[in-house]
C-alpha cells in the first residue's frame, strides 16, 4: 500500500489535467470532522453471507467481476452482487474452482439472470478461468485458504492476490513511473472486512492500510465537492461521455489524484477530529453519494480494473 500511496502522490505533484484542490478539500474536511459519516456495510441485502468460507468464495468470485458496467446503461454492481448472491442460494457449487474454471459467457449471464452480453464479457469469463485455475493450483480451490494465508494483513492479501492473480494487477506507466493502484484487490480486503465486521476472515490488524478504490464514481462525487478540478479539454471529454482511453494521462491522473485527495482528507479529518478515520469509511461514504446521484457526470472507461 506504501506503493499505492507514494506513486499516487507522484501523479498528483506532476498532473497536467487533474487538481487537487487544498481550499475545496479542507472545506469538506471541515464539514465532515464533526460529523463523521457513518455508511452501513450491506451483507444482508443484496450480498450473501453465511459467517464462514463460502461467503470468502462468493466475494472473491464477485470482486472478481465487479468492473465496467457502464457501457449498460441498465447494469449495475447491485445486479452482479445479487445475481451471484440468488445462483450461490440455488447451488452451493457453484463458484467451485474447477466450475469456475468452466463458464462460458452465456452460462455467467445466466448465473446472473442477464438477458444480454455483459459489458467486457470475454474479459470477465477469462477472470474467473484464472481465478479458478489459480485457487485449485495454489490454494486447494478455496478462497479462505488464500485468506488464511495472507495471516490477517490486509497489506499481505493485496500482495498475494496481486501475485497469483494477474487479473488484478491494477498497474500503469504515468510519465515514465509506475503507478500502482490495486482496485479491485483492495476491495476484496475490505469487502471481508465489512462482511464479517472485522472478525474471523474479516480481521485484518493492518485495516488503516487500505487506500481509496479508485473507480468511475468516487471522483466524479470528489469533483462534485470541489476537491477535484479538471482541465477544460478533460471536462469537456468527461460532461460530453465520450469515451477516454485506459492509461491514458488523463485517466490515470484521474484515479491517482483520487487516491491523493483522499489520503489528504483523511489525514486532515485525524487532525481536526482528533481520532482516525479509514479510507474504507470515506470511500464507502463517497460511494453512496455517488449512486444517489445518478445523473452525475463520471469519466468513461473500458477497463478491467474497475
Amino acid at each position: 500500500m506504501g506503493e499505492v500511496k507514494a506513486s499516487s502522490a507522484w501523479v498528483a505533484r506532476h498532473s497536467s489535467h487533474v487538481f487537487v484542490d487544498s481550499l475545496g478539500l479542507e472545506k469538506v474536511v471541515d464539514e465532515l470532522h464533526g460529523n463523521l459519516p457513518s455508511v452501513a456495510w450491506d451483507f444482508e441485502g443484496i450480498h450473501y453471507f453465511d459467517n464462514g468460507p463460502l461467503t470468502v468464495q462468493y466475494l472473491l468470485v464477485l470482486d472478481t467481476l465487479n468492473f465496467c458496467f457502464w457501457p449498460d446503461e441498465e447494469l449495475n454492481y447491485d445486479h452482479l452482487a445479487a445475481g451471484l448472491k440468488a445462483a450461490l442460494e440455488n447451488d452451493s457449487s457453484v463458484f467451485d474452482a474447477d466450475r469456475l474454471r468452466s463458464y462460458t459467457g452465456p452460462q455467467l449471464r445466466e448465473l446472473l439472470n442477464w438477458s444480454r452480453p455483459l459489458p467486457l464479457e470475454d474479459e470477465r469469463i477469462r477472470l474467473l478461468h484464472e481465478v479458478g485455475t489459480e485457487l485449485e493450483k495454489s490454494f486447494g480451490g478455496k478462497a479462505a485458504n488464500l485468506v488464511t494465508a495472507a495471516g490477517n494483513s490486509a497489506v499481505a492479501l493485496v500482495e498475494l492476490v496481486t501475485r497469483h492473480f494477474p487479473g488484478f494487477r491494477d498497474h500503469s506507466v504515468y510519465k515514465g513511473h509506475q503507478v500502482f493502484l490495486y482496485k479491485r484487490a483492495q476491495i476484496f480486503v475490505a469487502d471481508l472486512w465489512g462482511a464479517f465486521k472485522g472478525q474471523g476472515y474479516g480481521s485484518f490488524h493492518d485495516i488503516d492500510s487500505i487506500t481509496i478504490f479508485a473507480d468511475y464514481i468516487i471522483p466524479a462525487v470528489l469533483r462534485q465537492l470541489g476537491v477535484l478540478t479538471y482541465s477544460p479539454t478533460l471536462a469537456t471529454i468527461v460532461d460530453g461521455n465520450k469515451e477516454l482511453a485506459s492509461g491514458t494521462e488523463e485517466e490515470v491522473e484521474i484515479r491517482a489524484c483520487t487516491i491523493y485527495a483522499v489520503e489528504k482528507m483523511r489525514e486532515l479529518i485525524g487532525v481536526k477530529a482528533g481520532k482516525k478515520v479509514l479510507s474504507v469509511q470515506l470511500d464507502l461514504w463517497l460511494w453512496s453519494c455517488g449512486v444517489k446521484l445518478s445523473s452525475l457526470p463520471h469519466h468513461r472507461t473500458l477497463s478491467i480494473y474497475y
